[in-house]
């Protein structure tokens, strides 16, 4: 069986930069940081007090007040970044029964659910949970609404690994797409945790940035004096289509995928494996499905989330499979802008990843101040200020709690 080449013929995002993709682009490409002072609650007496929150979002300018209510922000996130996608991809004439969406999100409604349970255990023990509590929490409502507006009815489910879940769902599109069982697929993820559960959850297993005196540099991969992630909110948006199917109804196409690996760590439920095997493994099998060579790329839009052993060891990774190649590679985290945003952030990756190769620019990694004796200085971290760069091929790695490792990679269209 002839697999079928796949392309992305729409975008779409909601970010911490900017609530559409011309916005994210533009903040990515200027190196602007999206972290501040939390304002989603009274964050005054938790450990980190700051998040890279989606800014000037209001659900009415979207949806009906009834529609909304009956929705978790990460559900009304993906809504809003697939819609522009879907938009973006002109999908009229589709025939809808060879569309499919596969989403990603590795929390879910965690708003929904921290106040039901609360609103429970301050009653009297009378059950009384609003009929929307299951709908609005679990993560497949996000693809399920999706699906039900646009009457898609193609293959329908949501990936959830942690933070690889949005990788994950791209990488299942394109299979699917690959193997012929659908034409089109919106893929990609979102996530909306920025919530005291959230907050507080990550502080308890010291994982998060607390750098409350200066937010905006808080997310500093890579950078000697990295302490945690910050965290993010928001979708990516993807759609990818048949090659054959796009060429023939004249479809815009940004880029090509060309491969997709997995691979686990099988080392520790939180911590990543300080040898890095696991990533050298899932960029490895990205590259033999891509079929490309390591010489053959040009960035990598790495995991980096800030994290003092999760930086070092994707380094460590990427230097044992490029070889002398990686002193060529521009390498950047744009968690260094948007923060991380778990479960949606390979969406948004994916699409700064199709972007760069669309406009040409590599985006930075801001917020570096200190080099990391650990950390080789002749690789190319694009610190502080984006490159132009040719780029052909690009990579982008999500890793999640309990060792799941994704990596997917982009081509320029080569018709």
């Amino acid at each position: 069986m002839e697999l079928k080449r796949v392309v992305v013929t729409g975008l779409g995002a909601l970010t911490p930069l900017g609530n559409n993709v011309q916005e994210y682009w533009t903040g990515l490409s200027n190196g602007v940081s999206g972290a501040a002072p939390i304002t989603r609650f009274d964050a005054s007496k938790f450990k980190t007090k700051f998040a890279c929150e989606v800014k000037g979002y209001n659900p009415e300018d979207y949806f009906d007040r009834k529609e909304a209510r009956k929705m978790d922000l990460f559900t009304q996130f993906a809504m809003v970044a697939s819609d522009e996608a879907i938009r973006d991809a002109n999908l009229e004439s589709v025939s809808k029964d060879r569309v499919g969406v596969i989403w990603g999100s590795g929390i879910g409604g965690l708003r929904t659910f921290q106040e039901e349970c609360i609103a429970f255990g301050r009653g009297d023990g009378t059950p009384r949970f609003n009929p929307f509590f299951i709908p609005k929490m679990i993560a497949d409502s996000a693809s399920g609404n999706i699906s039900i507006k646009n009457g898609f009815r193609g293959p329908n489910f949501i990936t959830t690994s942690a933070c690889a879940s949005s990788s994950d769902s791209i990488v299942a599109a394109y299979n699917y797409i690959r193997l012929g069982m659908a034409d089109v697929i919106v893929t990609g993820g979102s996530e909306a945790a920025i919530t005291e559960a959230g907050i507080g959850g990550f502080n308890a297993i010291k994982a998060m940035s607390e750098r409350n005196d200066d937010p905006q540099t808080a997310s500093r991969p890579y950078d000697k004096d990295r302490d945690g992630f910050v965290l993010g909110e928001g979708a990516g948006a993807l759609v990818l289509e048949d090659y054959e199917h796009a060429k023939a109804r004249g479809a815009k196409i940004y880029a090509e995928i060309i491969g997709g690996g997995l691979s686990s760590d099988a080392y520790h439920i939180t911590a990543p494996d300080p040898t890095g095997e696991g990533v050298v493994l899932v960029m490895q099998n990205a590259l033999r499905d891509a079929g490309i060579k390591p010489e053959e790329v040009d960035y990598i839009n790495t995991h980096g989330t800030s994290t003092p052993l999760g930086d070092g060891a994707e380094v460590t990774a990427i230097q044992k499979v490029f070889g002398e190649h990686a002193y060529n590679l521009n390498i950047s985290s744009t968690k260094s802008m948007t923060g991380h945003l778990l479960g949606g952030a390979g969406g948004i990756e994916a699409v700064a990843s199709v972007l760069a190769i669309t406009h040409g620019v590599v985006p930075p990694t801001i917020n570096h101040f200190t080099d990391d004796p650990d950390l080789d200085p002749k690789l190319n971290f694009t610190f502080n200020k984006a490159q132009t760069r040719d780029v052909k091929i690009a990579m982008s790695n999500t890793f999640g709690f309990g060792g799941h490792n994704t990596s997917v990679i982009f081509r320029k269209i080569n018709d």
